[in-house]
């Protein structure tokens, strides 16, 4: 129930639209304070590049899969939930909220399709009445919150989306010669 353009703007901010990465893969981003809370801290004064209390850590894309292989050899689940995945990079400790009953079905989804990608995200808002209600209303705020979580406001995560969806709408809506086609169109087959 959401338009077009609102699922755009979360999909740009999340990737720019990207859903594979220049392999093919699945794009990620590896969370080291998710793999440092699913797995206990056990991993922290050996690992500390891929397991903090602290978010942040990130680096750039292309290093995420070399953080992602490392923390799999240690704990396969744990590293696999501790990334988010694909264009809307969803957490894959969110799989079955996303639609998958695990998080390995997850992860093998996301690597066929980006229809999958879709297919994901729509289950993971639809999971949540809240969320799935601020994005059909565009509450960008409410969506951001329970989308990003609680500090959505420090990176103005809400204010991108809004942004974005803007761009996109924009775009989708007819100019004023389309419009006037469009009529005169439907006026011609009238007559006929």
């Amino acid at each position: 129930g959401a338009e077009i353009a609102a699922v755009q703007a979360v999909a740009d901010v999340e990737t720019s639209g990207n859903a594979f990465d220049d392999h093919g893969r699945p794009r990620i981003l590896f969370e080291r304070h998710y793999f440092h809370r699913l797995t206990g801290g056990r991993f922290d004064a050996a690992h500390a590049a891929i397991s903090d209390a602290t978010a942040g850590g990130y680096g750039k894309f292309s290093e995420q899969y070399g953080k992602l292989q490392e923390a799999y050899a240690l704990d396969a689940d744990a590293a696999l939930r501790s990334a988010s995945w694909g264009r809307f990079q969803i957490m894959g400790d969110n799989c079955r909220a996303a639609g998958h009953p695990s998080v390995r079905e997850f992860v093998c989804a996301l690597t066929q399709t980006e229809a999958a990608h879709l297919d994901a995200f729509v289950a993971f808002v639809c999971s949540d009445k809240v969320m799935a209600e601020a994005l059909r209303k565009k509450d960008w705020a409410t969506f951001a919150r329970r989308y990003n979580g609680p500090g959505y406001a420090k990176n103005d995560y809400d204010g991108k989306l809004q942004r974005a969806y803007e761009r996109f709408a924009a775009e989708a809506a007819p100019t004023p010669a389309a419009t006037r086609a469009a009529r005169e169109e439907l006026r011609r087959k009238r007559k006929r």
